[in-house]
């Protein structure tokens, strides 16, 4: 059966997944957008040709971005992958999710629809599958199929062989080239960039001028410093700082063996509601996206004290015969933190030698079960996360290979603050400047403690739970802070005698100001 031509929403869906995508890299606005739709509608031509013609954005821009837009294949040859095991891909789908239309077909396994027609053709001659007919005479894209008794058993014979069921995989080459187009360095990163991904977290502008360097290199991070002031989330405010579409793939293929890469829980889809469309029937200029990879935000991989050296190699599955990504390699073309870095199963030496070449060289090797070893590019952004000293952690020569050593300490008196007032706005409660400093000579001459940055929060939470305890509204009563501050640090033998030494410098400090 010869197959008809798409139907013309397939490319009209197409231009609104091109300007999503444009969107969502921040080159063009919404409105852009619109007015280019419209201009298209009554003069034709493309959507990206339509965006330049009205300024939107320039041609060299627009050719740089569609050319990391993966493409679709030609053919089932330009696809790389055998095509038995891409027919035994696709009627393993269409038995575990029992689909019969070809619209549903190409749904499942990502292929565009004219390929999935030759797998098809390939099925119905190997007498795998039989048509059902169509439910609409007019397009040949809701034609159902079923299986035959023999294609049954051939592919409940192929699950039992590998059990993988998703989307075809993209070959290793292509797997290597998409990640070198689409480096975290190709974003540069300004100073209002990083503060308005802060956001309301109070830091000096000097962590931002830090930062911003080790950001836009694209090297290995070193955050360190006490406990509670905020290296975890200057960290996660980083996943705000890039805005980039990049393409992560479903799987891949390497010497016959699959592994899956995308994992919904860390490649977060883009914002725009028009990604809804048919992805495997659209169409970017004259070629097709190649549905097999996902367009979604760069990805910000953390992990902590359960990190082993195991979680950093390929993990295969025995009963499935086919393998997981490890962390790092779904983190490609983002940001992969260590948080708690030396308190992990594994020993920090032990850990950071794993982690030499790849920072070295920027390539990183994994091996598959049959003891054949292959290299990915290892573009991402790693960052430590410790409250240890440094040198207790690691040698001078690793050290010297992170170039980028960055102390997150106490706030200042300013910030802390501000970040008290920050917490009782949060909370609905006042706080006086009496009421402040009652709690700045208890916290550092009572309690002897620094200041943190954690610590705002902590105090006005407890001071609010006891008040809401207590069926009182939320105020700073003297006796409240002191029990929030036991909570914050717990009593020692000689705190009695602190207590003494502590009155003279609050004596001035009117406690009921606090209320």
């Amino acid at each position: 059966m010869c197959p008809r031509p798409l139907p013309k929403e397939g490319i009209i869906s197409t231009r609104l997944r091109l300007g999503d995508l444009l969107i969502r890299a921040k080159l063009v606005t919404e409105e852009q957008v619109a007015q280019a739709v419209n201009r298209l509608t009554e003069q034709g031509g493309r959507l990206g040709d339509n965006l330049v013609a009205m300024g939107a954005i320039d041609q060299r821009t627009l050719d740089s971005f569609l050319h990391r837009i993966p493409q679709e294949p030609a053919d089932i040859k330009e696809i790389g992958i055998d095509e038995i095991d891409l027919m035994g891909l696709l009627l393993k789908l269409i038995y575990r999710d029992r689909l019969e239309t070809t619209r549903q077909f190409v749904e499942a396994i990502k292929l565009p629809y004219h390929i999935v027609i030759d797998l098809i053709q390939m099925a119905l001659g190997r007498q795998l599958l039989q048509t059902l007919g169509s439910r609409h005479a007019d397009n040949p894209i809701d034609l159902s199929y079923s299986f035959t008794e023999e294609g049954r058993r051939w592919t409940i014979d192929a699950l039992n062989r590998l059990r993988y069921t998703g989307p075809a995989p993209v070959t290793l080459e292509e797997f290597n080239e998409q990640v070198n187009m689409q480096k975290l360095t190709n974003e540069i990163v300004s100073f209002e960039r990083i503060r308005n991904a802060i956001g309301e977290l109070t830091f000096d502008d000097s962590m931002i001028e830090q930062c911003g360097p080790a950001l836009n290199s694209g090297r290995a991070m070193l955050l360190y410093g006490p406990p509670g002031n905020g290296k975890t989330s200057v960290a996660h405010a980083f996943a705000n700082v890039f805005s980039d579409v990049i393409y992560v793939p479903y799987a891949i293929m390497v010497e016959g063996q699959i592994i899956r890469v995308h994992d919904p829980r860390i490649h977060l889809p883009l914002d725009s509601a028009n990604l809804t469309e048919d992805e495997g029937l659209s169409v970017i200029r004259r070629e097709a996206f190649d549905a097999r990879w996902v367009p979604c935000k760069r990805p910000f991989v953390v992990t902590g004290g359960e990190l082993t050296l195991d979680m950093l190699d390929l993990r295969y599955d025995e009963v499935g015969n086919f393998y997981e990504a490890p962390l790092h390699v779904k983190a490609l073309g983002g940001c992969f933190i260590i948080d708690d870095f030396g308190r992990q199963l594994v020993s920090p030496t032990n850990l950071l030698n794993r982690w030499i070449v790849p920072l070295e060289n920027r390539v990183d090797y994994l091996k598959l079960h049959t003891g054949k070893t292959f290299s990915i590019p290892f573009e991402e952004l790693i960052m430590f996360s410790t409250n240890l000293e440094p040198e207790d952690l690691m040698d001078p020569a690793f050290l010297r290979r992170l170039p980028y050593k960055i102390e997150v300490g106490p706030p200042s008196y300013e910030n802390y603050a501000e970040i008290f007032q920050k917490e009782c706005k949060r909370q609905g409660v006042t706080l006086t400047d009496a009421g402040f400093e009652y709690i700045v000579q208890k916290l550092r001459y009572e309690k002897e403690m620094d200041f943190a940055a954690y610590q705002p929060r902590f105090i006005v939470d407890q001071v609010v739970a006891t008040c809401k305890f207590m069926g009182q509204p939320a105020h700073f009563d003297p006796r409240y802070v002191d029990y929030a501050l036991d909570n914050l640090r717990v009593k020692r033998s000689n705190d009695g005698r602190r207590e003494n030494r502590t009155a003279a410098r609050i004596a001035d400090t009117d406690p009921v100001g606090a209320r």
